[in-house]
């Protein structure tokens, strides 16, 4: 990959993988607020707001950041499979991106829920709090991977390092 378009495409995965712990940081605040509050209606909005958050911001965040996050190792030296660590972070991305993607269905329902009126919404509140706060420690985990790259090349990264060394 070009170095221009290796920023390019690394500015995009930082930008969305950052947006992506600040909108469920949002959503966290929402969910909060409506487990604090004794009003029916700021429940019923805390579930619309909720919705909204994660369809326009959390889902597309998090799935620009699990493909560039894709493009990077692939056009990159780090590779997709010859660190551990790459392998790991993917796997945090793809799994916290699959946990989303089918809790978001409940969002929605409960959103649904909520637009037609119903003052009963409050029983999903702590299972968002555990979704939102379980994908805050997997994005943090993924941001902490990302700085220090720990040491540790796989079978296939060790043979790689090996044949590029008796290249040169």
């Amino acid at each position: 990959m070009k170095s221009s378009l290796r920023k390019f495409v690394l500015t995009i995965h930082i930008t969305t993988s950052v947006g992506w712990l600040g909108a469920v940081v949002g959503f966290l605040i929402l969910v909060i607020a409506a487990l604090s509050s004794q009003g029916d209606q700021t429940v019923r909005a805390a579930w619309i707001s909720m919705e909204l958050i994660g369809w326009f911001a959390i889902v597309p965040f998090a799935v620009v950041s699990l493909l560039t996050g894709l493009a990077m190792s692939l056009g990159t030296s780090w590779g997709l499979f010859r660190h551990y660590w790459v392998i790991f972070k993917l796997l945090l991305t793809l799994i916290a991106t699959v946990v989303l993607l089918l809790n978001m269905q409940t969002v929605g329902h409960l959103a649904g829920v909520a637009e037609t009126g119903s003052t009963d919404l409050g029983y999903g509140l702590w299972g968002e709090v555990i979704h939102a706060g379980g994908g805050m420690v997997v994005l943090l985990l993924a941001i902490i991977l990302s700085v220090y790259k720990p040491r540790g090349l796989t079978r296939y990264g060790l043979r790689k390092q090996y044949q590029q060394r008796n290249i040169v």
